[in-house]
């Protein structure tokens, strides 16, 4: 029996690696479906796939009949129909706490160093690859000084962003922080980061969605 979960996914995209950290934490099972952001033009681009999201971006996640897009839209929609184990806490405040981080890399941070972003700035601008690299980093520590402030300030960070238990949070920082070494950011100056990404890593279900480890890696 096929599973009626499929993950349009990049091996490298942190959005969908995000959300198969939250699909793997859930224990969920899903088939992979690769669309190749580079090969071909970008398959996104593809007319079939711009049909079924029509922002040509991954991830996408289909459950039967039902198409999603956006991966935080996407976890959240998993912790709403598949509730345990819990990606958000109980309280009001934690919950926006932890969305708030959650969207500090997601909305704040990603975005910024995104492929479509630098092909815009190759293609498009010519801009120098060293001023490019210069953009990536500016904003990546400019984004994790903010969010290694937030968690180390925070009686509510235990051994994950919040708490004991992994969730939201660390779905988002762990692609994040292996997109920072990719431009080769010195994490130095976020010992917290780190450490949490290091318990997160040390789990199945984190291991198991690394770039490296999916079916379409190069």
């Amino acid at each position: 029996m096929h599973p009626a979960l499929t993950l349009y996914s990049y091996w490298r995209s942190s959005a969908a690696y995000r959300v198969r950290i939250g699909l793997n934490l859930k224990g969920l099972d899903y088939a992979i479906a690769p669309v190749h952001l580079v090969r071909d033009g970008g398959q996104q681009h593809a007319p079939a796939y711009a049909a079924l999201n029509p922002q040509e971006l991954v991830p996408t996640l289909r459950d039967g009949e039902r198409v999603l897009t956006q991966s935080l839209a996407i976890l959240e929609y998993l912790e709403e129909t598949h509730p345990q184990p819990a990606l958000l806490p109980a309280g009001a405040a934690d919950r926006a706490r932890v969305r708030a981080l959650a969207q500090l890399v997601a909305c704040d941070i990603h975005p910024l160093n995104n492929l479509r972003v630098l092909q815009f700035f190759d293609q498009e601008w010519n801009v120098p690859q060293a001023e490019r690299d210069e953009w990536i980093l500016h904003w990546m520590r400019t984004g994790f000084s903010a969010m290694e402030t937030a968690l180390a300030d925070s009686a509510q960070t235990g051994r994950f962003c919040h708490g004991a238990a992994p969730g939201l949070a660390d779905c988002c920082l762990v692609p994040q922080l292996y997109n920072a070494r990719r431009f080769h950011l010195d994490l130095g100056a976020f010992p917290t980061l780190q450490r949490i990404e290091a318990a997160c890593l040390a789990l199945p279900a984190f291991d198991a969605a690394r770039p490296e480890n999916q079916p379409d890696a190069a």
